[in-house]
């Protein structure tokens, strides 16, 4: 199964290890990855960068994984939202967004999953 839209077009994103694709609809970019097939700190360094791109902007970041990635999760502030979906076969779909008007400003350098 293929969760990347076929109509995605590869682009590059800076310190990724993994394709990223973007699909623009109605003026808006969604950008998606897939570490499903990674371990760490893939899925961790992935998001990061691809936090980094729609950081400030009302862009989404669409990410498959094998699990929910909590380590990520905690590392993230009040600047960032995002949704966990099971999407079948063991994998999910973490849909990111950036959130203006914080007072938080996730550390988007942070790429391990340690403490």
């Amino acid at each position: 199964m293929d969760f990347i839209p076929n109509d995605a077009e590869k682009v590059e994103v800076t310190g990724s290890s993994v394709d990223f694709f973007k699909k623009i609809e109605d003026g808006l970019s969604t950008y998606y990855f897939d570490t499903s097939k990674t371990g760490p700190p893939a899925p961790m360094v992935n998001a990061m960068c691809g936090l980094k791109v729609i950081k400030g902007s009302n862009d989404k970041l669409v990410m498959i994984n094998h699990k929910a990635p909590g380590g990520l999760f905690e590392k993230l502030g009040e600047d960032v939202s995002y949704g966990v979906e099971d999407i079948g076969d063991g994998l999910v779909r973490v849909t990111f967004s950036s959130v203006a008007n914080t007072d938080t400003d996730s550390d988007l350098n942070a790429q391990s999953c340690d403490g």
